[in-house]
């Protein structure tokens, strides 16, 4: 009985955080109150400096992008949404900031950046190593943020009796320190911080050895 229940109410759960997150973002504006409540965009702002070139992978609707051209000399957004567009245009658009439709996977740009952003884009992507090291040559400097499994016990207590336990149904993974640490000492980058904050981690990883 207990354990019917048990499971019932972990689902329950499920459905109220995504349904907690869609109301928020309505309430809001259109942009989740996380990007308020957590700050985390200070993070990846205290790491560039106004000469910088700025790539942010998987931009979303562009609000991270937005506060990094406020003090990178360029950045420029990529996201494979093309619903990002209405906000790229009319909500965050800068003279130094530049908007592509595209493939993180498979996209090239040209140009070298300084500093590349991943603000919750790894655990979206499936071959996770081989993505990192194709673009690896892209800048010496990457802002990694990614989401913790262990995070809170409910988390690693739905995974241990199979209920669903990812915050997105996309992810591929959830990380833990160590694993996290694994797959970019294996993508052959060196971290030179990490911190736990809000159940996520927030990285300074280095590309090449030169840039320590």
């Amino acid at each position: 009985m207990f354990t019917f229940l048990v499971r019932m109410a972990l689902r329950w759960h499920n459905l109220s955080y995504k349904l907690s997150s869609t109301l928020a973002i309505k309430a809001e504006g259109g942009i989740h109150p996380k990007h308020r409540l957590m700050n985390y965009h200070q993070f990846f702002l205290d790491h560039i400096t106004q000469s910088d070139r700025v790539l942010d992978i998987g931009c979303g609707n562009g609000v991270l992008a937005y506060d990094l051209a406020d003090v990178a000399a360029y950045v420029m957004g990529i996201d494979l949404n093309e619903k990002n567009r209405h906000a790229w245009e009319n909500r965050f658009a800068r003279k130094n900031l530049e908007y592509h439709i595209a493939d993180a996977t498979i996209f090239s740009p040209e140009e070298h950046f300084d500093v590349v952003v991943l603000s919750n884009v790894l655990e979206h992507i499936e071959r996770r190593v081989e993505f990192l090291q194709r673009i690896k040559h892209l800048a010496p400097l990457f802002l990694i943020r990614v989401p913790m499994i262990d995070r809170d016990w409910i988390t690693l207590y739905k995974k241990e009796i199979g209920i669903e336990y990812r915050l997105d149904m996309t992810h591929f993974t959830e990380y833990t320190l160590q694993s996290f640490t694994d797959e970019i000492q294996e993508a052959g980058f060196t971290m030179k911080s990490s911190s736990i904050q809000f159940g996520e981690i927030w990285a300074v990883v280095y590309s090449h050895p030169s840039s320590l």
